[in-house]
């Protein structure tokens, strides 16, 4: 008996100990070093260099907190962040393009809902652009901040349309002429380069918006709405829009990436190229006063907003699986506050989601200019390849990638991505 007792007791003292070591446990881990970590598309300069350097200001202002980044290119990424949020280790905070490219997250339950930490801190949501939250927003809720909000347009040099005596193109059929006229000059029209074919994404959803109407557009991007089928005739019209582009593209685009179609135009060996908003800083220093902006031109005949533009914020989400969402959160505040975004354009040249960024101090005329671009439009529509379905996208991409290699016809694509829509579609409703 006495030997049970002693053994019983013996058992209640290490009970004892053993929870009084977890409650010391959990104590002391909360003034432990929490690490976060961070995942974003920029691996290269100067945006390397800009996280790097946001990363060590808020760990000096948040000594217990470490972050973790990495980082991997455009294309890269879009294919491993959907690898590593599946995983059970998911990075805590990372980037994601908005609309269906972020909506695929939060369908999987691999994103945490903002709604309340949006709500709660006015301070310093009510600084963002409201309208740039509508993309991260699924069912009321809202799952990504915006960070950055770009667009796309025409940049053009204004030496050599001076040397020819040419007009910036107000219509397609000017757009045409002109280039046909720069094409004869001995100059490459346009500087172009579709081996990463997101770059073609952006030439046909801007084409598509001018060509259907919004109405249609709206029920056939939506991968729920069963009656959206592709079959307007615009699409199509689109894709020939863009192959009338193709004599004037240098040569061999399907083999050359996106830098190389914007050096080539910065080094003026190209006229014309069709680049990102933000890209006006990496161009205008060499460039400078020759450098011009315009929007697509209106295509006769159109069905859809003349007076639309490819733009999209791109934005921060965090994981569900985030074992530490405050802490989290407190590094997307960070991130999103108003002084970093008037850095990001200064030092990165991209345009803050955040109001009152962009100002005659840190950015160019031309800078100010181009983001009217934006302000002033009608209508803005999502990048392409983050609009749709990813099936579809690739039905879109692969199959325009193969018409510039004169494999395919316009019909021959849009019957590839409504094939894609119709099974992606029935596959939602299920």
């Amino acid at each position: 008996m006495k030997k049970l007792f002693t053994i019983g007791m013996s058992f209640i003292l290490i009970f004892t100990l053993l929870v009084g070591c977890s409650s010391t446990s959990n104590s002391e881990s909360s003034g432990d070093t929490i690490e976060l970590s961070f995942f974003h598309r920029w691996p290269t300069e100067p945006k390397k260099q800009f996280f790097e350097e946001a990363v060590k200001e808020f760990e000096a202002s948040h000594p217990n907190i470490k972050i973790k980044t990495e980082a991997v290119l455009n294309d890269s990424y879009k294919e491993k962040i959907r690898v590593v949020l599946g995983s059970k280790n998911p990075p805590d905070v990372f980037f994601s393009w908005s609309g269906e490219f972020a909506y695929n997250f939060v369908r999987a339950n691999q994103a945490l809902d903002l709604t309340g930490a949006v709500n709660e801190d006015k301070e310093w949501s009510s600084q963002i652009i409201e309208s740039q939250f509508k993309p991260f927003t699924l069912d009321g809720k809202i799952y990504g901040v915006p960070w950055s909000t770009d667009g796309k347009a025409f940049f053009y040099n204004k030496s050599i349309f001076n040397e020819l005596n040419l007009e910036v193109p107000k219509t397609w059929s000017d757009f045409i002429t002109v280039s046909e006229k720069i094409k004869d000059a001995g100059i490459t029209p346009i500087s172009f380069g579709s081996k990463a074919p997101w770059t073609i994404s952006h030439y046909i959803g801007s084409l598509n918006q001018l060509m259907v109407p919004e109405d249609v557009i709206a029920k056939d991007y939506d991968r729920q709405n069963v009656e959206g089928d592709f079959s307007h005739p615009g699409y199509v019209k689109a894709l020939e829009k863009f192959m009338e582009l193709e004599p004037y593209f240098n040569k061999g685009v399907n083999s050359v990436d996106h830098q190389y179609a914007r050096e080539l135009f910065i080094g003026g060996k190209a006229a014309i190229g069709f680049f990102q908003l933000a890209e006006i800083g990496l161009i205008e220093p060499t460039l400078k006063e020759d450098l011009g902006v315009f929007n697509i031109p209106t295509i006769e005949g159109g069905k859809g907003n003349p007076n639309s533009i490819t733009a999209a914020p791109e934005g921060i989400m965090i994981s569900s699986k985030t074992k530490h969402p405050e802490e989290a959160m407190e590094f997307v505040k960070f991130l999103t506050s108003k002084e970093k975004g008037i850095e990001q354009l200064t030092e990165v040249s991209e345009y803050s989601a955040v109001k009152g960024t962009t100002n005659s101090e840190n950015a160019s005329p031309l800078q100010q200019e181009a983001i009217d671009l934006i302000v002033n439009a009608d209508k803005t529509y999502l990048w392409l390849d983050t609009a749709l379905d990813i099936e579809i996208v690739d039905a879109y991409l692969n199959g325009t990638q193969q018409m510039l290699g004169g494999n395919k016809t316009p019909e021959e694509v849009m019957s590839d991505v409504q094939e894609a829509a119709k099974e992606v579609k029935a596959s939602s409703k299920n």
